[in-house]
């Protein structure tokens, strides 16, 4: 890895000539104003994935396109080089758009995620930009919904549109939104979600405007880059509390496979820190797999998430941006998983995602002395039902379902739960009004959160009647892997799928399966993972345990198993309870700092999943 990075200064270090209360006021609005952004896309927007579960990110930048305010990192940069126009081509008025994730070094990871990009200008001047990119509903491609799990190439994700000016100095260019949209299953859907994530970014310049008409273009411009500056300064605060020099620290996990029976994939990272500079080096990932859950990790998102961590742990107040991005050095191996070549298929990258941030929490919990990190999460899944109803209508459903959120330190995780904390799950009304299926059953899976002194969350258990004829895709993961529980804690369960046909027969499902027909009345049985646990289950309050057991989330014989909590008629029986736990405690053996469950050895692993997609290809055949 270069040096030269983490030796220069950035230009926004130094003296700035801006009070602190007008700092505020600029750093508060914009803060606002990311929020409004989403706000105005979901109420323009009329996909269910951005609209009820709001599957869309904004960004404010500076004019050098590093990300003031936001959520996902700034590729603003590597989107200008890849266009046919320059930076001095950019006019007042212009919205860039592009959702080819290899021509943004993956700012947005896969093809149905679009991404519209505004430059912003005041006086004449270039004094920002505005982002906002959202999960359209389809995109082309093999597969509805534009995530295939049998793809090899991005070229059968479906339509990528390279950075290109959707408007031109305020002059929409329908013609090319239309050509878009006719290479789309829901025309009608990609139009209005794609000029409503135009919408988000001029409720950006709207409030830019208005900042820089208070305070004057210079002082809006100063106080970006005292924004940058403050966060920068908070940040080495942080690498020099909690982060060791001296040594280096290592963790790995694996996503189960890749859909086309190839797995466990490996992610291995190592973290260490060499002055104000933390080194995070992939090498050792796996190389890229043939199937979908390739993860074109973006290297500015990875600082971001690598910062959002050190933050949320230790100061919530610092703003996340690109003002620390200086102070990290990454290795992304070319050709891994987290690194994938062109043309490498990029659909189903999830799993991969999900996995990154457990690895990366777990190098930093033993990196940072007497810190406890959170256990693993569960899973976060897409499922998509297509087909065409008894009166010739075209149908195409996509939802993002959730698993347990892991145990923290001083909380048990949430039940069927984002990581994204701002994402929401779709009504079961919604989706009955608008689409042909039933929802049966929305419920938590007991007992599948990792045991501990703080509890992992739950995964969910949801059941679908299909009312017509059409075919399902989706992609999971944790079905053979177990996520982790830490200090104590215990791993959770996995999760499940299995499809119950009209005439009783039932199949059980892998984590991720294209194209699978379905008819009316069949129904999906769908369970998604649970987080791993955090701590001593025998150290949890008995009487949270006997709450627990009323309100169906323990069973009885896992309290007694699990926590040595007896329960008697929905009450703790004390004398009982002691002399169990007593008993635990010497029949066990030590307490492990991350408990991986009962997992065979890698090649035999490989073997079972390699077997599992044989089998399921024989029958669907």
């Amino acid at each position: 890895m270069s040096q030269h990075a983490a030796d220069a200064t950035p230009d926004f270090v130094g003296d700035h000539d801006i009070d602190a209360t007008t700092l505020d006021i600029i750093e508060s609005t914009l803060s606002n104003t990311r929020h409004e952004m989403d706000r105005v896309v979901e109420t323009t927007a009329i996909s269910p994935v951005i609209r009820e579960q709001s599957d869309q990110f904004p960004l404010i930048a500076d004019p050098k396109g590093r990300m003031i305010m936001g959520q996902f990192g700034s590729a603003i940069d590597t989107i200008i080089e890849n266009a046919p126009f320059d930076w001095d081509d950019l006019n007042d008025g212009d919205v860039v758009a592009t959702n080819d994730p290899y021509m943004c070094a993956g700012a947005v990871s896969h093809t149905p995620d679009m991404l519209l990009l505004r430059p912003i200008f005041y006086d004449d001047d270039l004094v920002g930009f505005s982002s906002q990119w959202g999960n359209l509903m389809d995109v082309g491609g093999k597969t509805p919904g534009s995530m295939p799990v049998q793809a090899t190439t991005v070229f059968e994700e479906g339509m990528r549109l390279p950075p290109v000016k959707l408007y031109k100095e305020g002059t929409f260019d329908g013609e090319l939104l239309e050509t878009f949209a006719h290479n789309t299953r829901l025309p009608e859907h990609a139009e209005a979600d794609i000029k409503a994530l135009a919408a988000g970014t001029a409720a950006a310049e709207t409030r830019v405007h208005e900042l820089c008409d208070r305070f004057g273009k210079e002082t809006y411009l100063e106080g970006c880059d005292a924004i940058l500056d403050r966060t920068r300064d908070g940040m080495i605060n942080l690498i020099r509390e909690f982060v060791p020099e001296g040594e280096r620290y290592t963790f790995e996990d694996y996503v189960d496979d890749d859909g086309m029976g190839n797995g466990p994939i490996k992610l291995h990272l190592e973290i260490y820190r060499e002055g104000d500079t933390v080194y995070l080096d992939w090498e050792g990932t796996d190389a890229q797999v043939p199937g979908t859950v390739n993860f074109l990790l973006n290297e500015k998102m990875f600082k971001m998430f690598t910062g959002v961590f050190l933050i949320m742990a230790f100061d919530p107040l610092l703003t996340f941006n690109d003002g620390y991005y200086d102070l990290f050095e990454v290795n992304l191996p070319e050709g891994s998983v987290v690194q994938p070549e062109f043309p490498a298929a990029l659909g189903n990258r999830l799993p991969l995602m999900a996995r990154q941030f457990d690895v990366l929490q777990a190098t930093f919990s033993k990196l940072i002395d007497g810190f406890s990190v959170a256990g693993s999460y569960g899973t976060s899944p897409n499922l998509v039902y297509a087909g065409t109803d008894s009166e010739g209508n075209d149908f195409q459903m996509l939802e993002i379902l959730y698993g347990g959120i892991p145990a923290r330190p001083g909380g048990d995780g949430l039940d069927g739960h984002s990581w994204w904390p701002l994402f929401r799950t779709v009504p079961a009304e919604y989706q009955e009004a608008y689409y042909p299926l039933t929802i049966d059953e929305y419920s938590t899976r007991a007992d599948t959160g990792g045991a501990g002194e703080f509890r992992g969350g739950h995964g969910i258990t949801k059941v679908y009647t299909f009312e017509e004829d059409g075919a399902i895709t989706f992609q999971d993961d944790r079905a053979h892997t177990y996520p982790w529980g830490v200090d104590g804690g215990k791993h959770a369960k996995t999760s499940e799928k299995r499809l119950v046909r009209t005439d009783g027969t039932e199949e059980e499902l892998p984590s991720k399966v294209e194209n699978v027909p379905v008819s009316a009345g069949d129904k999906l049985v769908f369970r998604t993972a649970g987080g791993g646990g955090l701590g001593d289950p025998l150290e949890r309050d008995p009487e949270v345990v006997a709450e627990e057991v009323r309100q169906g989330l323990v069973s009885p014989e896992a309290a007694r198993e699990e926590y040595g909590v007896v329960v008697d008629d929905g009450t703790v029986d004390r004398a009982a309870t002691e002399e169990t736990r007593e008993e635990s405690r010497k029949q066990r053996d030590d307490l492990e700092e991350f408990d991986y469950g009962p997992l065979p050895d890698d090649d035999e692993l490989a073997d079972r999943i390699a077997a599992e997609r044989r089998e399921f290809d024989d029958r669907h055949r």
